[in-house]
């Protein structure tokens, strides 16, 4: 298969599960793998290299920052980001092909939807789908930004819409599914303060049954049978958490406060 002329950048801690299908999907067509590692206790370099993965350590930062140095690393001018539990399908294979062929001239970058496999299928309504991402970008228009923990690709001109699907593999059980809760609340409850802004019952109340009416109602994920139910109250219920920690660390901070002006009183 002919080579592209693309960077595949990844960061990845104990992915060597994973590696074999999201490393496998694009081993083939792209020019260079470049893979960000940290901690790893598992075989995640050694897989990595079988597919001819170039693999840096460096130390943890937030996955924002994590994949903005993979993209540092990058030789070409067009970069592919990935996360290790994700595979490109054919028909995105199929699609970025035809993108270079005939249009990679005309645009900076080129996004395409994401397919979420959950309990027992492809979930294809909701919150979860299309999920849109840009991950193909050019790195001089392009850069990782967003909030440390939910990032994103920002570029600066025009890009493509394709067609192909991204497989993502992201939650193997339903226990897996909650394990990331206490971290990306944690991460939005920190950015809020950090941004002034304070918490209020209103958004308690309101937000998280918005969330799963819009998810389960508007966005159809009825459709998808219970694990279409599932993603909605996960929705809600994620929401709920992330304003509750909003609270929690809001008023360790008032406590904070309050201690310190104690103490420059009593000076």
């Amino acid at each position: 298969m002919d080579k592209l002329p693309i960077s595949l950048t990844m960061i990845a801690k104990n992915q060597a599960h994973n590696l074999p299908k999201s490393l496998g999907s694009v081993a083939s067509w792209v020019s260079e793998i470049i893979l960000v590692i940290n901690d790893c206790t598992d075989e995640t370099e050694s897989v990595a290299k079988l597919y001819g993965a170039r693999v840096e350590e460096r130390p943890w930062s937030c996955r924002r920052d994590q994949k903005n140095i993979a993209l540092d690393l990058a030789s070409y001018q067009w970069v592919l980001g990935l996360d290790a539990d994700e595979v490109v399908s054919e028909a995105l294979r199929q699609d970025i092909h035809d993108f270079f062929r005939e249009d990679h001239l005309k645009y900076v970058g080129a996004y395409f939807p994401r397919k979420t496999w959950l309990i027992d299928r492809w979930i294809t309504h909701g919150d979860f789908y299309p999920d849109y991402n840009l991950r193909l970008f050019r790195k001089d228009y392009g850069r990782w930004g967003g909030s440390r923990e939910h990032d994103k690709v920002i570029v600066q001109g025009k890009v493509k819409k394709l067609k192909g699907e991204l497989l993502h593999y992201s939650f193997p059980t339903i226990d897996f599914t909650i394990t990331k809760l206490p971290e990306y609340a944690s991460s939005f409850a920190k950015e809020a303060l950090e941004k002034g802004r304070a918490w209020n019952w209103l958004d308690v109340l309101f937000r998280p049954p918005w969330r799963f009416f819009r998810s389960y109602i508007l966005k159809l994920g009825f459709l998808d049978g219970f694990p279409g139910f599932y993603v909605a109250s996960m929705a809600a219920f994620s929401n709920f958490f992330r304003y509750s920690k909003l609270f929690e660390l809001s008023k360790s901070c008032d406590h904070s406060n309050t201690a310190q002006t104690d103490l420059n009183q009593r000076k």
